[in-house]
Parts: structure tokens; sequence; C-alpha cells
């Protein structure tokens, strides 16, 4: 029996590690996981990182094609933990508060929040005008978590992998799947709750 399930969507906007790096953590945790990769996200990936489109989709559990609307995870009968967008275009953002489903990130981000489900909206944008502002607004208030990934200094990383690590492990807090490779403020490491 599958203990978690978690829907990965990566979208056009700057930030494709981590939905990579994602994948890499929730594989070690034993989560499984359905990933998709939109068009841009594709192309966004192959800008910032070293990995091919072939070594992530590997990382995955399952990897869904995004134009395929008949998939498992576009109906709410097909039973999931939540779904990350990470990174979570303006363009992706908008279709999602405004209801349009014209693929499967965002048809799967709109059963997520038809069933109730948790979802993680990495939104990757700066600065924001008052449209992606209200789009926010307005996802929030169907039940989106509005996570941008703004990096914590109090942990003092010294690469960017520190930084990305930390952000993801806070996403993952949201699972309650409590990582332990995160600082958290206040707690000496030997104390950290595993």
């Amino acid at each position: 029996m599958v203990e978690k399930r978690i829907v990965i969507g990566i979208t056009g906007g700057s930030g494709s590690i981590y939905g990579i790096r994602l994948l890499e953590k929730l594989k070690e945790l034993e989560v499984e996981t359905h990933l998709i990769i939109s068009k841009w996200g594709e192309t966004t990936m192959r800008v910032e990182t070293p990995y091919s489109l072939a070594e992530v989709k590997k990382m995955a559990t399952v990897y869904h094609e995004n134009d395929n609307l008949a998939a498992s995870i576009s109906s709410g009968s097909f039973r999931v933990d939540g779904m990350i967008i990470a990174p979570c275009s303006m363009k992706s953002l908008a279709e999602i508060a405004t209801g349009v489903t014209s693929n499967l990130i965002t048809r799967s981000a709109d059963v997520m929040l038809k069933e109730r489900k948790k979802l993680i909206l990495m939104a990757r944008e700066s600065p924001l005008n008052l449209i992606h502002i209200r789009n926010m607004e307005t996802a929030a208030q169907a039940g989106a978590v509005i996570f941008p990934p703004v990096p914590a200094f109090y942990n003092k990383p010294q690469t960017i992998d520190d930084i990305v690590d930390q952000t993801i492990g806070r996403v993952l807090d949201q699972f309650d799947l409590s990582p332990d490779w995160i600082k958290r403020w206040g707690v000496s490491p030997k104390k950290q709750r595993v």
C-alpha cells in the first residue's frame, strides 16, 4: 500500500531545480510521485540545469504527458495526497485561478482544489504586478498554498543546494513529511524532530 502519493508539476518559470530536487527527495522518502512537465518547463530545465528530460522522467514513479487529459491524475477518483507545482509560472497560476484546464498540470491543480487536497504553488516571478497578486489571492481563497521559493538565511546557506534544499524541506513540511535535512529556527540540529 502506498503511504503517500504526490503530483509534481514543472512549468516554465525559472527554478526548475525545485521540481527536480523535490523528485529526488520524495524518492528518498519513498513517496510515489506523478510528474508532469510543461513544454516551457522542459525548455527552462534545459537552460537552467544539467539534467536531461529523460533523467528527470526517471526520477518519478509515473510520468504523464501534459496534453493527456485522460491521465489518472485528471480525475478526483484517483487518490493522491496533493500536488506541488515547482516552479509555478504566472501563466499556470492564471489558468488555475480562473479555472482554465487546458493541460494536465492545470487540470490536476483544479482537481486538487475541488477535492480539497493540498495544492502548493511555488509561484516564481519578480516583481509582481497586480494581476499576479490578484491571481494568487484567488487561488489562495480557493484553497491553494502560495509558496514562493524565498530563501531563508538563518540556516547560513553556503551553496545554492543549501538554499534549494531548505526551501524544499519547508514545502515537504506541508505534507507532514518533516525532513531531517533542514535547519529549523531556534532548534539545535541534535534536537530536531525527525
